[in-house]
């Protein structure tokens, strides 16, 4: 059976590219960050999804990207704006490079494992804008992955990147969700964190617009 790393945060993309690199006959290893964000919520949820999919391991590696901040995840001092889900600028809820970083590590534990797929549930149709999500920057860094591995560069084995979402709407998919039979009760999307999402950030009001455009209800809110 072939082997897949899949980036799990816990939110609605990486848990829905989870329950699909299942359906793809994968052997999953959920790989998740602990780099200092705002709060622990969403790694509880990458937990339990983790648990409920069955993955074969779940690594959950500690990276402390707060220490230089530069977001308003890392870095306590700033807050989380109100969100926007018209805005064309990039929010300050960007961390720097963080999916270049991710991925980075990702190709290391896939190296590592032996694993040839790796997946990310990024979109550059409906989400924040953040240049880490384009498909230019997913392209260039499979090149790289496969320049800088052993595996790939001496041996032949090559590593691929996989991006279901990149080119679906949110709403798209939590159809494709909905079909795969995703647990969205134990996602969280929130950047504020709390016992409740906050409802008024840009990661809660692009959810509650994508579950209303897919006409899915969020069981997550509703439990």
């Amino acid at each position: 059976m072939s082997k897949a790393i899949v980036l799990l945060s816990g939110g609605l993309d990486s848990t829905t590219a989870l329950y699909l690199a299942k359906k793809e006959g994968h052997e999953l290893y959920a790989l998740s960050f602990d780099y200092g964000q705002r709060h622990k919520r969403e790694l509880e949820s990458a937990r339990a999804v983790a648990e409920k999919v069955g993955v074969a391991k779940h690594y959950v590696v500690a990276l402390n990207l707060a220490a230089w901040g530069g977001s308003s995840l890392t870095d306590m001092n700033m807050k989380v704006d109100d969100g926007n889900v018209n805005r064309t600028d990039i929010p300050d809820t960007y961390v720097p490079a963080r999916n270049m970083v991710f991925l980075s590590v990702a190709a290391s534990l896939a190296e590592a494992v032996d694993a040839q797929h790796i997946y990310i549930g990024v979109s550059q149709v409906d989400y924040s804008g953040y240049v880490d999500c384009r498909k230019s920057f997913i392209d260039a860094m499979e090149r790289a992955i496969n320049m800088g591995t052993v595996m790939s560069a001496e041996k032949g084995k090559h590593i691929q990147l996989h991006t279901p979402f990149i080119n679906m709407t949110k709403a798209e998919e939590i159809k494709l969700g909905a079909e795969l039979g995703v647990d969205y009760s134990l996602t969280w999307s929130c950047y504020r964190g709390g016992l409740k999402p906050c409802g008024t950030c840009d990661s809660c009001l692009l959810r509650a617009k994508a579950f209303a455009e897919a006409g899915v209800i969020d069981t997550a809110i509703t439990k």
